[in-house]
């Protein structure tokens, strides 16, 4: 059993910085690929950022450049780092844990959220 533990959101303006985290328990973290999407009112949940085990790392359009997802293995925690932000990233941020791959996951486990708001 996995727990996954998000927190860092919160209320932003325009063009500032939030760290997410995610705190994960359990022993498969390092072997997992770690993932963290969003969900604005009304609209599907949608990938923003994702990291292999290896470190290799993946992120939507809208947020290449401005967000960076980052693993610590030995804390078993993923961050998202995001700078810049805009009105438009505004949603509730879900951490996400898939192992041992993104392809037919054995464990795909999901946090509870943090809400980040973006405005003025």
């Amino acid at each position: 059993q996995v727990q996954l533990v998000e927190s860092g959101g919160g209320l932003v303006q325009p063009g500032g910085s939030l760290r997410l985290s995610c705190a994960a328990s359990g022993n498969i973290f390092s072997a997992s690929v770690m993932g963290w999407y969003r969900q604005a009112p009304g609209k599907e949940r949608e990938l923003v950022a994702r990291i292999t085990s290896g470190g290799s790392t993946t992120y939507a359009d809208s947020v290449k450049g401005r967000f960076t997802i980052s693993r610590d293995n030995a804390a078993k925690t993923v961050y998202l780092q995001m700078n810049s932000l805009k009105p438009e990233d505004t949603a509730v941020y879900y951490c996400n844990l898939k192992y041992p791959a993104i392809s037919y996951p054995i464990y795909d486990y999901w946090g509870q959220g943090t809400q980040v708001t973006v405005s003025s």
